[in-house]
C-alpha cells in the first residue's frame, strides 16, 4: 500500500489497570478506523501505564500473551495495524522486564522491539526494572515495512539509521516524555526523519501520573521534516495523517544521506565510544 492513513492515539492511562487501558485502547481504535486509519499508534507503555513502580513485576506479559492476543483480535475486527507499547516477561527469566512496542495486523502479531536506551537519571529509573534491548525493528507489513524504536532512543541517531538501513520507510517512535523534555523531542523526531529520508510517527503520552505530566504533541513528520499532523499538548487526543510513500523518492534523490553513508566511520565512532 503505497499511501495510508495514520492515527496518532495520545491516551491518558489509568495506572496499573490493564482491563481499563484495553477497553480505552479500543474504544480508540473503533473509532479511528471510523476516520479511515489503516495504522493506530499508542505510547510507551500503554498498556499499564508508566510510572507503576514495583508493580510493574506483576503486570508484565509475554509477547505474544493475553494482552497481545486481545489486540490481536481488535486489528482483526476492525482491519487496522496497532502498535502499543507494555512491559514483556523474558521468555527465560521471571523477573526480567523488557519495554517494549509490539505491532499487530488484521493477520495476527506482526513483531515487537524492546527498547535499547533505558533512561536512568532525574526522575527516570528505568534501568531497576528493565533490561535493554538489542536489536532493531524493521518489520514486513501490508502498509510498507515499519521501524519501531521508543522515547529516549531517538536521542541516539544509530538507532533510527540501523531502522532505516534495515528498510523502514516509516519510523514509529512511542514515547512517555514529561514536559519538561519537550523541546528536545521537537527537535530531534524532525531531525530524524530528515537524516533517514523516512517518515516519522511519534505518539506521546498525555495526563498525569505521580505529579508526572505528560506533554503529548504527537506528531507524524514527513521525510522532509514538515509536521503533516500534530495532536494536542498536555490532553488526550487523537489526529489522523496521511502517509504517502511517493514522497520519499525525491527526498532520497534530493537530500540523499542515504547514498551518502560512510559505513567505515562506523568502525570509528565504536573505537571512540569504547575508550570515551
Amino acid at each position: 500500500m503505497r499511501k495510508f492513513r495514520v492515527a496518532l492515539a495520545q491516551i491518558e492511562c489509568k495506572q496499573a489497570d490493564k482491563e481499563s487501558n484495553l477497553e480505552k485502547i479500543s474504544k480508540v481504535t473503533i473509532n479511528a478506523k471510523k476516520q479511515g486509519a489503516n495504522l493506530v499508534i499508542f505510547p510507551e507503555l500503554a498498556l499499564t501505564g508508566y510510572v507503576v513502580k514495583d508493580e510493574i513485576y506483576e503486570l508484565a506479559e509475554h509477547v505474544p500473551g493475553p494482552a497481545t492476543n486481545f489486540i490481536a483480535k481488535l486489528a482483526r475486527k476492525t482491519g487496522t495495524h496497532i502498535v502499543f507499547g507494555m512491559p514483556e516477561l523474558g521468555e527465560k527469566a521471571q523477573a526480567t522486564l523488557y519495554n517494549a512496542a509490539v505491532l499487530v495486523s488484521p493477520s495476527g502479531f506482526v513483531g515487537k522491539y524492546r527498547k535499547m536506551y533505558l533512561p536512568t537519571h532525574s526522575i527516570f529509573e528505568e534501568k531497576r526494572y528493565f533490561r535493554p534491548g538489542y536489536h532493531p525493528a524493521t518489520l514486513k507489513t501490508e502498509i510498507g515495512h515499519l521501524g519501531l524504536i521508543i522515547c529516549y532512543d531517538l536521542f541516539f541517531p544509530e538507532v533510527s539509521r540501523l531502522t532505516r538501513l534495515g528498510g523502514a520507510q516509516l519510523i514509529i517512535c512511542i514515547s512517555a516524555s514529561p514536559a519538561v523534555r519537550r523541546t528536545f523531542f521537537e527537535t530531534l523526531i524532525a531531525a530524524r526523519a530528515i537524516e533517514n529520508s523516512a517518515f516519522m510517527a511519534y505518539v506521546n503520552l498525555a495526563g498525569i501520573e505521580d505529579g508526572l505530566q505528560f506533554w503529548g504533541g504527537s506528531r507524524l513528520v514527513g521525510p522532509q521534516g514538515k509536521i503533516l499532523a500534530q495532536a494536542e499538548y498536555d490532553k488526550e487526543d487523537t489526529v489522523i495523517g496521511e502517509v504517502d510513500y511517493a514522497d520519499l523518492k525525491p527526498i532520497e534523490a534530493f537530500v540523499p544521506t542515504l547514498r551518502d553513508l560512510r559505513p567505515e566511520l562506523f568502525e570509528k565512532l565504536k573505537e571512540a565510544a569504547e575508550t570515551f
